[in-house]
């Protein structure tokens, strides 16, 4: 669909060419010519004083061409080898929604040298999985994944398509819904099907204070990128298998204007924090950069990562990788440690999924005593020192 314009009214003065962000009009004859490249923003309706252009109406029901479109369908994220454990949790879900709708549950696997990975999607749920295996896509670029996943898509017409809210993901799954011209509800906590059979999608909004339950009744797919460790990765008690549909991309669809020249896999107290079982997060608290070295230390001992608020982060004592919260990362560890953080609920949002949740403050008042299991009221330049030597002590490598 596309702005119209009435040829009547039109007096060719070319504003609307001026104020469309997406060059889509264009002057023909004396009058203005809207292409296919139309958003349907509306600022040209609102600038022409002669009231020559309006937009189509949008039906108030869904069409015939929806009934075309069946299955959910998860993006199989992968890196270094190894699918994304979001991919998983995903997977898992589908299967759950899937059920209520009897439908396929398909899994899109987009790289170079692939073979293998398929077996273990099968295993959380897929029914089918599409394979795009080309050299050009050893390395993820945004235009030329997107590329694929869209034409994919477009070809297959899954119902509901379902992608990890990742760096990757966030990166170029929007790219994707604008090829496909339909809705995305990114950062996604929880997906349900209603009665209608629409996916109901849920996100917190106006910072964490409500959550959100989104629908999408009239564009197909309909499109979510979920949070990591939000949702639980359930592996199929028996053994499964599935079909396996190796596609062929058109050439000029895995072009990319970015040239990855080199990867190099991250290191350091930040990089395995979402995968980690044990966190060790820091707010305002700490005071100083350096302080964060005790925490460095202490995550070291118990194999964990070390994470901050958004607090610590604008304050410049950590690095922005390692925020947890609604604007950060989402992590669900089996043990997390709230060290200096009062608990705003920004980033009470981003933890709340795990397991067990220690907190140490001096303030006895602090929120996030209300969402801990196990709360520690001391200061925590005496208590992480002391906890620190115990650890030592314990595993027998303590020296004076």
């Amino acid at each position: 669909m596309k702005a119209l314009i009435d040829k009547d009214r039109c007096t060719g003065c070319g504003t609307c060419v001026d104020v469309c962000p997406v060059g889509a009009i264009s002057m023909l004859d004396g009058k203005a010519e809207v292409s296919d490249d139309c958003t349907l923003c509306g600022m040209c309706v609102d600038s022409c004083e002669f009231g020559a252009i309006s937009l189509p109406e949008v039906g108030t029901g869904p069409s015939k061409e929806q009934e075309t479109y069946q299955g959910i369908w998860v993006y199989a994220e992968w890196k270094h080898g190894s699918i994304h454990r979001v991919s998983f949790e995903l997977l898992s879900k589908a299967r759950q929604l899937a059920e209520k709708k009897k439908v396929p549950v398909g899994a899109v696997l987009i790289g170079y040298k692939l073979d293998g990975l398929e077996k273990e999607l099968f295993s959380y749920g897929a029914d089918i999985v599409y394979v795009v295996d080309h050299p050009a896509l050893a390395h993820f670029t945004d235009e030329a994944y997107g590329n694929v996943l869209a034409f994919l898509a477009k070809q297959y017409r899954p119902e509901i398509l379902l992608a990890g809210a990742t760096s990757i993901g966030r990166s170029f799954i929007p790219r994707v819904a604008a090829l496909l011209r339909t809705g995305l509800t990114a950062d996604c906590t929880d997906l349900d099907i209603n009665d209608d059979g629409l996916l109901v999608q849920t996100r917190p909004a106006f910072g964490g204070n409500i959550m959100a339950s989104i629908l999408c009744p009239y564009g197909r797919p309909q499109m979510a990128t979920v949070r990591p460790r939000v949702m639980q990765a359930c592996q199929l008690l028996e053994p499964r298998q599935g079909a396996i549909e190796k596609v062929s991309i058109p050439e000029h669809l895995l072009k990319s204007r970015v040239e990855v020249l080199e990867e190099t896999i991250s290191e350091g107290p930040s990089a395995s924090l979402v995968e980690a079982d044990v966190v060790i997060s820091g707010g305002r608290g700490l005071k100083k950069r350096e302080n964060f070295k005790m925490l460095e230390e202490l995550a070291r001992l118990v194999n964990g990562a070390v994470g901050a608020s958004r607090g610590a982060v604008e304050a410049g004592l950590a690095d922005p990788s390692q925020q947890v919260g609604q604007t950060g990362r989402t992590v669900a560890p089996v043990l997390y440690m709230a060290v200096g953080i009062s608990g705003a609920i920004q980033h009470v949002v981003g933890m709340q999924g795990s397991k067990i949740i220690v907190a140490v403050n001096k303030d006895p008042e602090a929120p996030i005593f209300d969402i801990c299991h196990y709360g520690v009221v001391a200061d925590l330049f005496e208590f992480i020192p002391e906890f620190i030597k115990r650890i030592k002590e314990a595993c027998g490598d303590f020296k004076n």
